[in-house]
C-alpha cells in the first residue's frame, strides 16, 4: 500500500501531459488505497475465516458449507469477549483467487457453478494433499486439462507405480493417483504424512530413502460417492467434495441444450465468456507489469521512453476493454441470457432425472449410471425431439423427449420389481418441483406411521386398516374421516369391497380430494391395491407409454454400444439372454467359425483366456462374451482396467458383452463401479404367472422327448404333472414366506433331470414306482435345494397330490377346474394349457386368494419403504416442516427416552420368589433379557444425543442408528438383542412398552397370569417347555415322553379371571392362510380380505405322547412373525375335517405377531 502511495506522488509531480494521462487511474488507485486501509482492520479475521474454510469445508455439501460459515463460524467470531472484526459480506473466494484465475479454470473445463469454483480454490491453496471425491469425474477432467502433460497419472497397484512416485518426488512433478478405494497402501503413509528425514530432504518409501523436492505435488482421487476413510487419512489430506450439484448440473445441461437448439447463441455466449476472461487476464497482466516497472524505476522515470509507452498502451487497452467487455458484453449477455432462459425447464427436468437415476444405487448397487452416459442420452433426446413452430410447444416436446429417453435408458437395466419404484420416484420429484403436491403429504404417504392398534368398529375393516384411518384422521385434511366411516358404513363397505377401488370414486366429499390425498386414503383402506394405484397415477401424470411393457431390442442396443461402451446383462435364474447375442452375431457376420466371436464362460483358470481374447478382439474388431464375471472376483479390477485401456484406439467393430448375477446383499456386491457405469445394462427375467411358466416348462422338451419312452401314456402324464409341479414350486416364491419359508433357486435343470430319471425308471420297471419317483424328485432333485423341514413337507405334499395312479385314469385335478390332460402330442399339450387353464390366481398353487392380497400388500409396503429411503435428505423433513434431519432425529430420540421404562430390579424380584418353579424362572429370564435391551437402547440413544451435539465422534454404528430413526425403522444394534419383529420404529416401541407392562404385572407377585400373552416373550419356547416341566413334576411323568396338546376355546382374554390348574391359557396368536371356526371348533376356509384373523384363547397342556390325538388334525406350525423360517416356535395340532394336504399347500400357520 505504501509503495502504491509513493508511486502516485511520483506520478503527480510529473509533467502536465502525463498527469492528464493518469487522471483516470487516480480515481481507481485512490479507491484501492482506501479499500486497503479499511481492510487492515479486518485482515486477521478474514484470514482466520479463510484458513478455516480451506482446511475444513471441502468435504461438505454446498448447503452445509454455507451453514457452517454464515451461521456458526461468523457468529462465533463476533460473539467473543473481544470480537474479531470481519469484512461485512466477505466472499472467501476473493481472498484466495481472482476473476482472472477463475476465468482460466473455466476455460480449462471447470464447471461454472459456485461449488466447483470453491473446490478448485481449496485444491490450489490447501497445504495438505488434496483428496477429491469425484463420482461424476468432472474434477479429474479439469485437473487433467489444468496440468496437461506435466501431470503424471497412476493407479495404486499398477506395475511400477512406486518408481513413478520416486521419480516425481525427486523432480518436483505433480502426481495424480486415480480411483482410490477406501483403504490406501500402507507403503504410502510416510508420503501422505510428509514424514521427511534428514532435515526435510528425503522421504522413506518402503526401505528406500527418496529425495524430496519441495515442488512435488500429490493429488488423490476417488470415484466412490460416499467413501468412509480412516481418521488418519482425513488428517493427512484435505477432502474435497466434487460431487455434482443440482444447480451446477442444471447450468451444464442448459449449455448443452442451447448449444444444440441455438448454436448461434451458445457460440456467442462462449465467445463472449472467453473474450471477457481473456480481457481480464490481459488487463491483470498489464497492471502487474506496469506496477513492477514503476516500483523498480529510480528517481524520475520520464526519460524511460519504454515505460511511458507502456503507460499509454495500458491506458488504451483498459479503455478498449472497458468499452468491449463492459458495454457490449453486458448488452449481449442480457439478450443471450433471456433467450437461454426459455430452455431452462428442459435442463431442470434433465438435472432432476439424473439425480433420480443416480439414487437407484440405493436399491441395488448394480444400478450404477455415469453422468457421461446420461449426457449421451440427454444429447440424443434433444436431437430426436419433435419440432414445433411454437417455442413453448417445442420446449414441452424437449422435456417429454428427455424424460422418455431417460426412462427407456434406465428402465431396461432394472428388475421388474424396481421399475415402479423408479417411475414413482421420478413422478413424485417432478410434481414436487412443480409444486403440484405437498411435501408433508408425500412424507406422510411414504412413512405412514401407525403407532397404536385399535379394534375396528366396522366388520369390513381389519384392525390394521382402522388403526391407519385413526392415524390419518389426525391430519387437518382428513378430520372426521373415522366418524364418517362409522356413520356411513354401507357406502364405505361398497367402496372397500370393490374389485378395483383405485378406479372407483370415494364416498361423499372425499371424492374431491387431491390425487395424493386419495393415495393416502387408499393405502389405509386397501394397501393391496397401491401398486395398481401408483401405476394409474403415473399414467395420468406422465402418460400411458411409461407403464406399458417394452421388449428388449438387441439390434438397437448394438447401435448404442461401442468399443468404450460394453453391454452388461444382469442375469436372473432360468434365463439366458446371451443366445440372442449369438443370433445377432450370426446376422452381422460375427461367428465362432469365422474366429470373430469369442465366448468365454469365466471360472477358475479362464482369466488369461479372457485377457488374450480381449486383446485380439480389440485389435481385429471381434466380439467377446464374458459370462458369469461374478465368479472371478479377484480378476474384476484387471477387467475394469483392460476395458478402460481398450476403450481408446481399438477397432471400431470391437464389442464386449458381459453377464453377471446380482449379489444377494449390498455387502456382497463385487462388480466394480467403472464397469457398471460405462455399460449399457440389461435385465432379463423369466415370465411370471402359471400360464407363462407352464409353457416355459414344456418348452424344455419337444415331440421327440414325448415319444422317447416305450410306456408313452405314463411317461407323458407324469411329465406334464412334473411341468405343473415345477411351475408351482417356482411360482410360489413370489408369495414370500407364505409360499416358501426360505428362498430356493429352483431351475429348469431340476425339471430336465427329473424327466431323465422318470424315463430310466419307467424303462426299468413294469409298474410305475410312485413312491420311489416321489422320493427322488422331492427329496433329492428338488429337495436338494430345500433346507427347511416345513418346506420339505410342502414339496412332498405337492408330489403326493400331483403324482398318483388317478392321473392315468383322467380323474386327477392339478388345480380346481384344471384336470390332468389326456394323452396328447406336444402341440396338443400347449393348446390344452391355453384353453383349459383357469385365470391366474393363488388357487392354482393351492393357496387361498388372500395370499395374493398379502403378496400385494407386502409389495406396496416394500415399495414405499424404498421410496422413503430414496428421498433427498433435505426434502425428507425439509424447510416446509422447519426441521432438519438432525432435529427430526433429536425429537424421535427424546420421545423414546421419555417413554422408555426403568430396568427391572432383579434383586427385589428374586426375593419375592419363595419357590422357583419353571414359570418363575421363565419370568426371571424374560426380565433379564428385557433389561439388556432397555440398557442398550438407553445407552445408544444417549451416545447419539451427544454425537448430535458434537460432543462425541460419529461412528458408523451411530450413523446407521441416526438413519434408522429418521426412516422409522428399528436400529440393528437393538434388533440383535431383541425379539423378531416386522414393525416400524413407532409401533415397535409401543410393542416394547406393552411387553414391559405384561412383565411388570407378572413380577408383582410372580403368580402365573390368568391368560398369558405368548407373543410378549423373547423366547416363547421356554414358556411352552415350562408347561411340560411343571406337568411332568406334578405327575411324575418322564419329560422325554411328553408333548403339548392344545384346545382352542370360544372365549377371549377378558373372560378368564385365574389360570387353569394344569397347563396355561395363552393368547395373542393369529392364523394366516385359513381361519378358526369358533362354533365348529375346526380350521375353516379363510374369509376374503381377512388375512390374519385373531385366535380365541388357547388352552395348552402337557400329556404323554401316546395319548396324543392323531386323526383329523392338522400339524400347524407356530411362528413369531410373518417372515416365518427362522422364527419357528412350536407345532400345535389343530382339529380339521379337511385333509391336512389342503392346509399344507395353503401355507396355513399360526403367528405371534402381525
Amino acid at each position: 500500500m505504501g509503495s502504491l502511495c509513493s508511486l502516485w506522488d511520483n506520478l503527480f509531480r510529473s509533467p502536465g501531459y502525463l498527469l492528464t494521462f493518469m487522471q483516470a487511474e487516480k480515481i481507481r488507485w485512490s479507491q484501492s488505497i482506501k479499500h486497503f486501509k479499511a481492510h487492515e482492520k479486518t485482515l486477521c479475521g478474514d484470514v482466520l475465516l479463510t484458513a478455516a474454510f480451506v482446511s475444513y469445508v471441502g468435504s461438505f455439501t454446498k448447503r452445509y458449507r454455507q451453514e457452517l460459515v454464515e451461521h456458526m463460524w461468523i457468529p462465533f467470531l463476533k460473539s467473543q469477549k473481544v470480537p474479531i472484526p470481519i469484512t461485512e459480506g466477505l466472499d472467501l473466494i476473493t481472498m484466495l483467487t481472482d476473476d482472472t484465475t477463475i476465468a482460466a479454470w473455466n476455460n480449462e473445463g471447470l464447471p461454472g457453478d459456485r461449488m466447483s469454483t470453491e473446490n478448485a480454490t481449496i485444491l490450489t491453496h490447501c497445504e495438505r494433499w488434496p483428496l477429491i471425491i469425484d463420482p461424476q469425474q468432472q474434477g479429474i477432467k479439469w485437473i487433467k486439462n489444468k496440468y496437461g502433460t506435466d501431470l503424471k497419472v497412476i493407479h495404486l497397484g499398477q506395475k511400477g507405480f512406486l518408481k513413478t512416485i520416486e521419480r516425481a518426488l525427486a523432480c518436483g512433478d505433480t502426481i495424480l493417483i486415480e480411483n482410490l478405494n477406501e483403504t490406501v497402501d500402507p507403503v504410502l503413509d510416510p508420503l501422505l504424512g510428509r514424514n521427511t528425514i534428514k532435515k526435510g530432504k528425503y522421504i522413506k518409501i518402503e526401505d528406500k530413502e527418496c529425495e524430496f523436492n519441495k515442488n512435488f505435488h500429490l493429488i488423490l482421487h476417488t470415484k466412490l460417492a460416499n467413501p468412509h476413510y480412516q481418521p488418519e487419512l482425513q488428517a493427512q489430506t484435505t477432502l474435497i467434495n466434487f460431487t455434482v450439484t443440482r444447480d451446477g448440473l442444471e447450468e451444464q445441461l442448459l449449455t448443452e441444450v442451447v448449444s444444440v437448439e441455438r448454436p448461434d447463441l451458445e457460440k456467442l455466449k462462449s465467445l463472449l465468456t472467453r473474450q471477457q476472461n481473456d480481457f481480464k487476464i490481459e488487463l491483470k497482466h498489464l497492471e502487474d507489469n506496469l506496477l513492477l516497472r514503476l516500483s523498480a524505476a529510480e528517481g524520475s522515470f520520464l526519460g524511460d521512453t519504454e515505460l511511458v509507452e507502456k503507460l499509454e498502451s495500458t491506458k488504451s487497452t483498459a479503455a478498449e476493454i472497458e468499452h468491449k467487455a463492459v458495454a457490449e458484453a453486458k448488452e449481449n449477455e442480457v439478450k443471450i441470457n433471456e433467450a437461454r432462459e426459455h430452455y431452462r425447464p428442459a435442463a431442470l427436468r434433465a438435472s432432476l432425472l439424473y439425480f433420480v437415476v443416480n439414487d437407484l444405487g440405493k436399491i441395488n448397487p448394480i444400478y450404477q449410471f455415469s453422468l457421461k452416459a446420461f449426457n449421451t442420452v440427454f444429447h440424443k433426446a434433444i436431437v430426436r425431439a419433435e419440432a414445433s413452430e411454437d417455442l413453448q410447444g417445442h420446449i414441452t416436446n424437449l422435456i417429454e423427449a428427455i424424460t422418455y429417453s431417460a426412462f427407456l435408458f434406465t428402465n431396461q437395466g432394472l428388475f421388474e420389481k424396481d421399475k415402479l419404484t423408479f417411475l414413482a420416484q421420478t413422478m413424485f420429484q417432478i410434481l414436487l418441483r412443480s409444486k403440484e403436491i405437498e411435501l408433508l403429504e408425500l412424507d406422510f404417504l411414504l412413512r405412514f406411521t401407525v403407532e397404536h392398534t385399535h379394534k375396528s368398529p366396522v366388520d369390513f375393516l381389519t384392525p390394521q386398516s382402522w388403526s391407519a384411518i385413526r392415524a390419518i384422521a389426525l391430519m387437518d385434511e382428513f378430520r372426521g374421516l373415522d366418524r364418517d366411516i362409522e356413520g356411513s358404513p354401507k357406502r364405505w363397505k361398497k367402496w372397500v369391497d370393490s374389485e378395483c377401488p383405485e378406479k372407483e370414486k370415494f364416498p361423499q366429499e372425499w371424492k374431491n380430494k387431491s390425487c395424493l390425498q386419495k393415495l393416502i386414503l387408499l393405502r389405509a383402506l386397501r394397501p393391496d391395491r397401491m401398486t395398481y394405484a401408483l401405476r394409474n397415477f403415473v399414467e395420468e401424470k406422465l402418460g400411458s407409454k411409461y407403464v406399458e411393457s417394452t421388449r428388449m431390442d438387441l439390434a438397437k442396443l448394438y447401435e448404442d454400444s461401442s468399443p468404450a461402451t460394453p453391454v452388461f446383462f444382469i442375469l436372473s435364474p432360468g434365463v439366458d439372454p446371451l443366445k440372442d447375442v449369438e443370433t445377432l452375431g450370426k446376422k452381422l457376420g460375427f461367428t465362432i467359425d469365422s474366429g470373430k466371436f469369442h465366448n468365454i464362460s469365466l471360472g477358475q483358470g479362464q482369466e488369461m483366456v479372457a485377457e488374450e481374447a480381449l486383446e485380439e478382439a480389440a485389435t481385429h474388431g471381434h466380439w467377446v462374451i464374458l459370462q458369469n464375471v461374478h465368479l472371478v472376483a479377484k480378476w474384476l479390477g484387471t477387467l475394469e482396467k483392460l476395458l478402460e485401456q481398450y476403450s481408446k484406439g481399438s477397432h471400431s467393430d470391437f464389442r464386449v458383452f458381459i453377464s453377471a448375477e446380482p449379489a444377494p446383499t449390498p455387502e456382497e456386491h463385487i462388480i466394480p463401479q467403472g464397469i457398471l457405469e460405462n455399460s449399457i445394462k440389461i435385465t432379463s427375467e423369466p415370465p411370471t404367472g402359471v400360464l407363462a411358466n407352464l409353457h416355459a416348462a414344456l418348452y424344455n422338451f419337444d415331440q421327440d422327448t414325448l415319444e422317447l419312452c416305450s410306456r408313452e401314456t405314463e411317461f407323458k402324464s407324469i411329465l406334464f404333472s412334473l411341468c405343473y409341479f415345477h411351475t408351482c414350486v417356482a411360482g410360489r416364491l413370489k408369495f414370500g414366506p407364505q409360499g416358501w419359508n426360505r428362498k430356493y433357486p429352483f431351475n429348469t435343470g431340476d425339471l430336465t433331470i427329473c424327466v431323465n430319471v422318470l424315463y430310466n425308471y419307467l424303462e426299468a420297471h413294469t409298474k410305475v414306482p410312485w413312491e420311489d419317483l416321489r422320493y427322488l424328485f422331492g427329496e433329492i432333485m428338488y429337495g436338494g435345494h430345500i433346507t427347511d423341514d416345513w418346506d420339505r413337507k410342502l414339496c412332498h405334499m405337492y408330489l403326493e397330490e400331483f403324482m398318483s395312479p388317478a392321473m392315468l385314469e383322467g380323474e386327477l385335478a392339478l388345480a380346481p377346474g384344471f384336470l390332468a390332460p389326456p394323452n396328447l402330442d406336444y402341440a396338443g399339450y400347449h393348446k390344452y394349457v391355453d384353453e383349459m387353464l383357469p385365470a391366474e390366481s393363488p388357487v392354482l398353487y393351492g393357496l387361498h386368494p388372500n395370499a395374493e392380497i398379502e403378496f400385494l400388500t407386502m409389495k406396496s409396503e416394500n415399495l414405499f419403504k424404498t421410496l422413503l429411503e430414496m428421498q433427498p435428505r433435505n426434502l425428507l423433513v425439509g424447510e416446509e416442516s422447519g426441521q432438519s434431519p438432525e432435529e427430526k432425529v433429536k425429537n424421535v430420540l427424546d420421545d423414546i427416552l421419555e417413554k422408555l421404562p426403568e430396568e427391572f430390579n432383579m434383586t427385589e424380584i428374586m426375593q419375592k420368589a419363595a419357590v422357583r418353579n419353571p414359570y418363575v424362572l421363565v419370568c426371571f429370564q424374560e426380565c433379564e433379557r428385557m433389561n439388556l435391551l432397555i440398557r442398550a437402547i438407553h445407552r445408544s440413544l444417549k451416545q447419539l444425543d451427544l454425537s448430535l451435539k458434537g460432543e462425541l465422534t460419529f461412528s458408523p454404528d451411530m450413523e446407521a442408528q441416526q438413519s434408522a430413526l429418521l426412516y422409522d425403522s428399528v436400529p440393528d444394534a437393538w434388533t440383535r438383542l431383541a425379539y423378531p419383529s416386522t414393525y416400524g420404529l413407532a409401533q415397535w416401541i409401543n410393542d416394547l412398552l406393552m411387553r414391559c407392562r405384561e412383565l411388570d404385572t407378572w413380577t408383582q407377585d410372580l403368580v402365573l397370569p390368568a391368560v398369558v400373552w405368548l407373543s410378549g416373550f423373547f423366547n416363547p419356547q421356554s414358556f411352552l417347555t415350562a408347561i411340560i416341566q411343571c406337568t411332568a413334576r406334578k405327575n411324575d411323568w418322564p419329560l422325554d415322553k411328553m408333548c403339548l396338546t392344545v384346545d382352542v376355546t370360544k372365549k377371549i382374554r377378558e373372560d378368564y379371571g385365574h389360570p387353569p390348574r394344569e397347563g396355561a391359557y395363552i393368547c395373542g396368536l393369529y392364523m394366516e392362510g385359513a381361519r378358526w371356526d369358533i362354533q365348529a371348533g375346526l380350521i375353516a376356509e379363510a374369509r376374503l380380505k381377512d388375512l390374519t384373523p385373531a385366535m380365541p384363547v388357547i388352552f395348552v397342556r402337557a400329556i404323554p405322547i401316546d395319548r396324543q390325538e392323531t386323526k383329523h388334525i392338522y400339524e400347524c406350525p407356530v411362528y413369531k412373525t410373518k417372515t416365518r423360517g427362522p422364527t419357528y416356535v412350536w407345532t400345535f395340532n389343530l382339529k380339521s375335517k379337511e385333509k391336512s394336504a389342503k392346509w399344507v399347500l395353503a401355507g396355513v400357520a399360526l403367528l405371534l405377531a402381525v
